[in-house]
């Protein structure tokens, strides 16, 4: 696998020529298909947004299924079998893509709603700006236990849980590659915000993330800064250049700093037990409810003992107060210079990854 290179070549036939099954994300920006309608020209047929004649031109849908399956195909082949997968596109071609990735076997987890917070307008004043693109995120299959990381996407916004649509700007100012004209180098050049939130949510560092439609360096660039090893692919020579001097720009971040902050169920499992072998609880020490209300005492095995009653610290928990259920985590308290302190401030002690979840 050439890690962390930017690839000339057409997509479909240098994705064939690496081995399978090792990537663990794809980021694809495939061609959207636009001139089989010719929608993104103004009244006086100038292009929008530098799009011309020789760019993503297809000569009827049948040849851009095709085209699509064959990628899809390969991305599918390349992709570990837990990995997943990110395709952009707009109305004019996103629906296409959905139905033959499911087609081909992929396993589709959400379609993503990016509402650009600067679109372009619609000039001939005929239909609705279009102000949004659709992301797809797919597994490889549904028995692939993919990677998701909630916790960093809840942290990422201001500790409320991430919706599936994102208010991020389009790629403008300093950001916008220009050529030696002073013109935009790239059409389509999708925003680092963008690639920042698809590479936090679905990575960690290390993994391996494939563009096949690398254009001006987006992916390659970010997925540089961190921490993640790329295999980017492009056929236009002035794109990969661009693109190149991109990622030697990039710096990527210090190790300390690219730690995903952990779900709570991938923290370590630690057993209540093995607090009182180490006598941090001790045997004999007494537990209370918030309220003090209720108590029980902890015994040598790690269970606890309230009158007649005797179970874990949830099960106890939950036979005191009649309920379904009890995370005794939470519910039982003990005393700490005075203070009454939950009982799962052993686990983030013991855990400085769960403290800074």
């Amino acid at each position: 696998m050439p890690f962390d290179q930017i690839l000339r070549g057409e997509c479909v036939e240098t994705m064939r020529a690496l081995p399978g099954g090792q990537v663990d994300c794809i980021f694809a920006d495939p061609p959207y298909n636009l001139q089989l309608r010719g929608e993104l020209r103004r009244p006086d047929e100038s292009i929008v947004d530098g799009v011309d004649d020789s760019w993503d031109k297809f000569a009827d849908y049948e040849t851009y299924d095709r085209f699509t399956r064959d990628w899809l195909t390969e991305a599918r082949r390349l992709l570990h079998k837990d990995g997943t997968i990110w395709v952009i596109g707009s109305y004019h071609n996103v629906f296409r893509l959905g139905a033959i990735m499911q087609d081909l076997g992929f396993w589709i987890l959400n379609d993503i709603v990016w509402r650009k917070a600067n679109p372009m307008p619609n000039f001939r004043g005929r239909r609705f700006t279009n102000a949004h693109e659709t992301l797809i995120w797919a597994a490889r299959g549904p028995a692939s236990k993919y990677r998701f990381n909630y916790q960093a996407m809840k942290a990422l916004n201001d500790d409320v849980q991430m919706r599936s649509d994102w208010y991020l700007p389009l790629c403008t100012g300093n950001e916008r590659l220009k050529n030696a004209h002073g013109l935009k180098l790239h059409p389509t050049q999708k925003p680092e915000s963008l690639l920042h939130r698809v590479l936090v949510a679905s990575t960690q560092p290390e993994d391996l993330v494939l563009d096949p439609f690398c254009g001006s360096g987006t992916t390659p660039a970010m997925a540089k800064r961190l921490g993640r090893r790329f295999v980017a692919i492009e056929r236009h020579p002035d794109y990969i250049a661009a693109a190149q001097e991109r990622v030697d720009r990039e710096v990527r971040l210090p190790d300390e700093q690219l730690a995903i902050t952990p779900a709570k169920r991938e923290a370590p499992r630690v057993p209540f037990g093995s607090f009182v072998e180490r006598g941090a609880l001790p045997a004999g020490t007494t537990l209370f409810d918030r309220q003090r209300r209720l108590r029980a005492t902890v015994t040598p095995d790690g269970t606890l003992v309230s009158g007649a009653q005797r179970g874990s610290i949830h099960k106890l928990g939950a036979q005191l107060t009649n309920a379904p259920s009890c995370n005794g985590w939470t519910f039982w308290h003990f005393e700490r210079d005075g203070v009454l302190t939950p009982i799962d401030i052993l686990r983030t002690e013991a855990d400085p990854l769960r403290a800074a979840g």
